[in-house]
């Protein structure tokens, strides 16, 4: 399931200083924890003459040139952001091969990241994001967290494929990691934009940089933003989705001696911003078809007075929850180093997050699921809504990192090692209530859960340069992994006396077949990596590596039954990539290509599905392993000063492999994926329609679809493209920049079951039915999601020496749309906004 609110974390830092000038598609490269404090490096000879200007990267934990790792990387600058016209880590993907994000269904502010088909859409804090994201090296453990804004940062590195050695621990689609700017020594200045735009948006934003001795400055920075939503309500008559938020952050940096540096930050941000079901016509009147329209009855707000859905007996503030969502985070970072000599630096990285999030959503749009015998349910406009989750949460995490980067023998290896320890503790108070008539109104579950998580690791990686052109890599990491989970029913009948077995109680958690469900799950895992690569200059590198990552295990917990909160295991994968990273022409051309072969284990799949009652279930189970084998190119384009043009393009081919010989049933009574197929084929053959009433529990569930065939992994479009340019021209002291960008997806599949039903009329021995779920007709709904278009624009004046920039902005230019899908309903993307900005930059 796709929920807990990202709290659009305010990555803030510095923009490109007044009077910088950027010819190619990057700035210069920004100075990592573990270097010495000091000024970016000058431009060599091709940046001067206007070249693609190199970028520095941690991808390996240390400073190296983009071109130079062995690792598949997108990376984007501070420039490079604005010029794209990037605002937060959703908007990223478009520009990543094989990448996909979507914003998660209900909270709009937290993403489902996708990278060679690995991802997930579930945000419970026991299933954990197979893409990880990170802040200045700290791990940020809860997708709530991962929609970052991104206005002021110095770079952002998406690294694709498992990161498993020096990143460790669930990262086995890839790495998100976002780079804070630090304060500038012995400067002062910054910046200050206001801008308003669609849907009556705001927005004021500021960061300034204050020397507070020759060794010593901090960084100040904020912002805040409220629009109306772009949807309209047409049974309250409210606006909704609207992305309101604020946040300040206070960034220290020193050189304590010659040898010791420290970095910090605090980051407060609060966010409401939520993608509450809506649609391109009304619901009440289907021919009106000019904007986005909502018709639950359930009204949008914090909290009630009294709880909208009494009689029910709802266990705490929850209870009087409002469509809607908040979050407040808190960010904590602190990273000391500190030289040793003999060319060795040891970092002590420190990160504390709390989150916290109420929300209470619906999921059906005040009325029932359309199914394959009532595609288009009545509406209701229930003032208790459809299908409402209700959730009061947080999230406390701690961790401490050791690492030692050096050299060893003139050079001759290259070396980095540490320790890690994390700690996270989640408490999540969670009811759900369906509502199965404008009359009838059930409360499916109340539960509290608490569950933690404790790991330690181990790592280090070296290069043994064994001539000027030839590198040999290997890297190791040992990860201790431990898990616990107690669940407490809130109910009236099971929080007195005792405590019936149907009560989704720690003590009940027995599987349908009597086995015991463990409360404790561990992982220890290696995870080794290996690569070669031969530079034989500095514009060409080959390379080829491989690469094991792996997922801690954990329980489907989102469920109402304490027999159904049965646990997975881990996700381990094996990557092996080959690449070549090259540039041309004096550095006016880079290419960049790479292919690779993703071998997964025991994939974590999560999966909702609706009964013929519209009653929901939710499966998360390790239903196959997994193969994915594709290309990505990245090429970038500087033909004269102040053109840049870029294409990016990926192809994947994937697909689920199960066993055909695996027993029927598992050792929880789980039904084998083999065995689902067997049973739904046998149905199928007797008459039934498949993914109608009589074949739920078989057929269009899981990864089986409605005709017994396997289902097409999610969110793994064959085809990924991206491409852009901008143009700077010199108007006197003045100069415009306009800007255009297009990305492209394929058709994709964003149900685990592949269930969509179209036109066209069906019979079966379980019923007659006004459409069908084979593919005969036009797409009605569900989880088929044809290829997509995205343009986006932009132009924008400078003033002389960028002291001042006008710009407006256009997203979605095209107003076109893609779709999600939960639990039956599709979820569209946001349509066309503008956005006009007025920025002054002072100081320096």
């Amino acid at each position: 399931m796709k929920l807990l609110a990202s709290a659009s974390f305010l990555a803030v830092v510095a923009t490109v200083p007044a009077g910088a000038q950027t010819t190619g598609t990057t700035t210069p490269p920004p100075v990592a924890a573990d270097a010495p404090a000091q000024d970016a490096p000058p431009q060599d000879a091709a940046e001067s003459q206007g070249g693609l200007t190199e970028i520095v990267v941690t991808a390996q934990r240390r400073n190296e040139s983009v071109q130079s790792v062995p690792i598949a990387i997108s990376a984007f600058s501070a420039e490079a952001l604005q010029t794209r016209g990037i605002t937060n880590t959703l908007e990223i993907a478009q520009f990543v091969p094989n990448m996909v994000a979507q914003a998660n269904t209900g909270l709009g502010s937290a993403n489902s990241f996708y990278i060679r088909g690995l991802g997930n859409t579930e945000t419970i804090p026991t299933f954990d994001p197979p893409v990880g994201t990170y802040i200045d090296d700290i791990y940020i453990s809860r997708q709530s967290a991962n929609n970052l804004s991104l206005f002021d940062v110095e770079r952002v590195e998406v690294l694709r494929g498992p990161q498993g050695t020096l990143f460790g621990r669930n990262t086995t689609g890839g790495a998100v990691n976002v780079i804070m700017a630090q304060p500038k020594l012995g400067e002062f200045g910054g910046f200050a934009e206001v801008g308003y735009g669609t849907y009556n948006k705001k927005l004021a934003r500021a960061s300034v940089d204050l020397p507070l001795a020759p060794t010593f400055s901090a960084k100040v920075s904020g912002y805040w933003q409220d629009d109306d939503g772009y949807v309209r309500n047409v049974t309250t008559g409210q606006r909704m989705n609207d992305d309101d938020g604020w946040g300040v952050r206070l960034g220290l940096r020193g050189e304590l001696s010659s040898r010791v540096r420290w970095n910090g930050s605090y980051a407060y941000i609060e966010a409401n911003g939520e993608n509450i079901l809506n649609f391109a016509c009304n619901p009440r009147v289907p021919t009106e078809c000019d904007g986005r329209y909502s018709s639950t009855g359930y009204r949008a707000g914090d909290t009630a007075t009294t709880s909208p859905f009494a009689p029910l007996v709802i266990s705490g503030r929850k209870a009087n929850f409002l469509n809607g969502n908040r979050t407040q985070s808190n960010l904590v970072t602190s990273n000391f180093a500190i030289d040793l000599g003999g060319k060795a630096t040891l970092s002590l990285i420190t990160g504390y997050v709390r989150q916290e999030q109420q929300y209470g959503l619906d999921f059906y749009d005040g009325r029932s699921a359309p199914t394959l015998a009532n595609p288009n349910p009545a509406v209701w406009g229930d003032a208790r809504g459809g299908f409402v989750i209700l959730n009061d949460s947080y999230a406390d995490q701690f961790s401490q990192e050791v690492k030692l980067n050096g050299t060893i023998g003139n050079d001759l290896i290259e070396y980095v090692a540490g320790f890690y320890y994390i700690t996270e503790s989640n408490y999540s108070d969670f009811a759900d209530i369906f509502s199965t008539s404008p009359t009838t109104t059930l409360l499916l579950a109340d539960r509290t859960m608490r569950n933690t998580t404790e790991a330690y690791a181990g790592y280090a990686q070296a290069d043994l340069n064994i001539t000027n052109a030839l590198k040999l890599t290997a890297g190791i990491r040992y990860t201790d992994e431990n898990k616990t989970i107690d669940f407490r029913d809130n109910r009236p009948q099971c929080s007195s006396g005792a405590i019936a077995v149907t009560c989704l109680d720690t003590q009940n958690l027995i599987a349908a077949n009597g086995a015991r469900i463990p409360t404790e799950l561990n992982s220890k895992i290696w995870t080794p990596r290996f690569a070669i690569n031969y530079q034989p200059s500095r514009d060409l590198l080959i390379f080829a590596s491989a690469t094991r990552g792996f997922k801690s295990g954990g329980w489907a917990a989102r469920v109402s039954s304490p027999a159904n909160a049965l646990p997975f295991a881990p996700e381990k994968v094996w990557s092996y990539e080959a690449g070549v990273k090259s540039e041309f022409f004096n550095r006016r051309v880079r290419v960049n290509l790479t292919a690779y072969l993703t071998d997964v284990s025991d994939l974590q799949t999560p999966a909702g599905l609706v009964s013929p009652t519209g009653a929901v279930t939710f499966i998360t189970r390790n239903f196959a392993d997994y193969r994915n084998k594709g290309i990505e190119a990245e090429l970038t384009f500087a033909p004269v000063d102040g053109l840049n043009l870029f294409v990016n393009g990926g192809y994947q081919d994937d697909k689920y492999i199960i066993d055909a010989g695996a027993p029927e049933f598992d050792e929880y009574g789980t039904r084998s994926v083999a065995s689902q197929q067997a049973a739904c084929r046998a149905l199928i053959a007797a008459g039934a329609v498949g993914g109608g009433p009589g074949t739920t529990t078989v057929c269009g569930v899981g990864i089986v679809k409605a005709d017994g065939s396997l289902a097409k992994p999610v969110r793994t479009p064959d085809f990924t493209l991206s491409m852009g340019a901008s143009y700077e021209m010199p108007l006197g002291s003045l100069s415009l920049v306009p800007t255009v960008s297009a990305s492209y997806r394929s058709a994709q599949e964003v149900q685990s079951a592949n269930l969509t039903y179209y036109s066209g009329d069906i019979s079966g021995t379980n019923g007659n039915f006004t459409i069908n779920p084979y593919g005969n007709g036009d797409i009605v709904l569900g989880s088929e999601s044809p290829g997509l278009w995205q343009v986006n624009a932009g132009l924008s004046l400078n003033g002389p020496d960028r002291a001042w920039q006008l710009s407006v902005t256009c997203t979605n230019c095209l107003n076109d749309y893609g779709a999600n899908t939960y639990l039956g309903y599709n979820y569209i993307n946001p349509p066309r906004t503008v956005l006009a900005r007025l920025r002054v930059n002072f100081g320096r």
